[in-house]
């Protein structure tokens, strides 16, 4: 049950017998609970290391559970910090690899020949996408932003997927949450998975990229107008810094198979109207923050007028303060 929190079954059945029998020594233990001593020591250890077990001050050499109150909280509040260290290193990587491809897309030609090539129009970028695909020998990384996919961008993808999740290379792919309410987008994605492939969603996310056996990254020279071109580069530092921030992306998204009332917090909050208080709070307009979640400004205002109606609040203002409050921001 606490598994998510660091504590697996057996630990949790150490813990629990501890508090119901705080003076219990390993013997004791092993008895009470119907587990190998080998077993309770490793469950004591587990708890050792999560803080869910101190040294007694009223028995030296002894240990006393900490309570679930004091205990759990502090796991959550680990996690917590985990988190938002992992959030920091994505914007980091985010920021880093656009650098990164921005100054190598602008090397003269000579060097840049070696590692890249410039694919001019979407006709250019299908042709080295279908002898890239043809190549894989391993797995196909991809973020695809925006919401909903365009017909033309789904009808190329399928005859390369389908070949690809035929010969078993491992293929994980990230939409926007917003692609969630798009038919076809989200019929696509559920196809790819029952042929094995892997599908996680997010609230926001970076550019599109598209990276092949982590040795080839496509890039939009252009992420607002993707009809401008796409640059393939083969550099090592580059695909690694962009195989780092799909992995952080990936670590953060939700998988494809959970509903939307599993991906809510305890709150009643999305993922996806956390961000959008964000983005809105930054100085966003209604219209940008809708860009950068792939929805329509309908859906920004829908959802506003959603969480301004579960604020209790009948100001954009008013909702700011009372989602600080609550921790949304």
């Amino acid at each position: 049950m606490l598994e998510a929190l660091g504590l697996d079954a057996h630990a949790e059945t150490v813990y629990r017998g501890m508090l119901a029998n705080p003076t219990s020594g390993i013997t004791e233990l092993s008895v009470l609970l119907g587990l190998p001593e080998r077993q309770v020591r490793d469950g004591l250890d587990r708890l050792v290391d999560l803080n869910l077990l101190r040294a007694s001050r009223d028995a030296p050499g002894a240990l006393r559970p900490v309570s679930p109150e004091s205990g759990l909280e502090e796991l959550l509040r680990r996690q917590e910090a985990d988190l938002f260290r992992r959030q920091q290193e994505l914007i980091q990587n985010k920021a880093a690899a656009a650098r990164a491809v921005a100054e190598f897309a602008g090397l003269r030609p000579a060097t840049e020949s070696q590692h890249a090539e410039r694919l001019v129009g979407l006709d250019a970028i299908q042709s080295r996408l279908e002898i890239l695909s043809r190549e894989l020998r391993h797995e196909c990384l991809s973020i695809m932003p925006g919401g909903a996919q365009s017909p033309a961008s789904l009808d190329a993808s399928r005859p390369l997927d389908e070949d690809a999740l035929a010969r078993d290379i491992r293929m994980r792919a990230l939409y926007q949450d917003a692609a969630r309410n798009d038919a076809a987008t989200f019929a696509y994605a559920q196809w790819t998975v029952t042929r094995g492939g892997e599908v996680r969603t997010s609230a926001v996310l970076p550019p599109r990229l598209l990276i092949f056996d982590r040795t080839t990254a496509v890039v939009p020279m252009d992420p607002a107008q993707s009809r401008q071109g796409a640059l393939c580069t083969t550099a090592p530092g580059i695909v690694a810094s962009l195989v780092a921030l799909f992995e952080l992306t990936w670590d953060s998204a939700v998988p494809l198979e959970y509903s939307r009332r599993r991906r809510a917090d305890e709150d009643g909050i999305t993922s996806g109207e956390k961000e959008l208080l964000k983005l809105l709070a930054s100085g966003l307009t209604d219209e940008a923050a809708g860009r950068r979640l792939g929805v329509s400004l309908r859906t920004v205002r829908r959802q506003m007028a959603s969480l301004m109606e579960r604020l209790n609040v009948t100001s954009r203002f008013a909702a700011g303060l009372k989602a600080g409050q609550r921790g949304w921001l």
